[in-house]
């Protein structure tokens, strides 16, 4: 599969959920800019109470995430963390921060060697 699959399948399934139990307190609209070389794909995802809508991006959002197409594929297929790539520069956002927060709960959580490994003081005292 191409990243592009991966992407599209992941908001395809985010589409498919109608609502999640997650979000039941958030509304909102966050627009994903994703960068490939010269080219930017929308995708655009509303949630009104918990309920959700994917469109195509054509929205005047609360949020826009931009991100390369490479860390939107990792994220979304719970190999890297939106806010940790936020942190170290990799992700930029514009407009409502809170909502990215809430979005986080909509991709999987990262997984692998790195996702439970200890940081810092922790990891010098093994």
């Amino acid at each position: 599969m191409t990243s592009k699959d991966a992407i599209a399948r992941f908001f395809d399934e985010l589409a498919a959920r109608g609502h999640e139990p997650l979000l039941g307190n958030a509304t909102g609209t966050v627009r994903f800019n994703v960068v490939s070389g010269t080219r930017t794909e929308r995708w655009a995802v509303t949630v009104r109470k918990g309920d959700i809508e994917v469109s195509g991006g054509d929205v005047t959002p609360d949020l826009v995430i931009r991100a390369d197409r490479s860390l939107l594929e990792r994220i979304v297929g719970g190999k890297a963390n939106a806010m940790a790539a936020l942190l170290r520069g990799e992700l930029a956002i514009d407009g409502d921060s809170e909502l990215l927060v809430l979005m986080q709960r909509l991709f999987p959580r990262p997984r692998g060697p790195r996702a439970t490994t200890r940081a810092g003081y922790a990891r010098r005292q093994r």
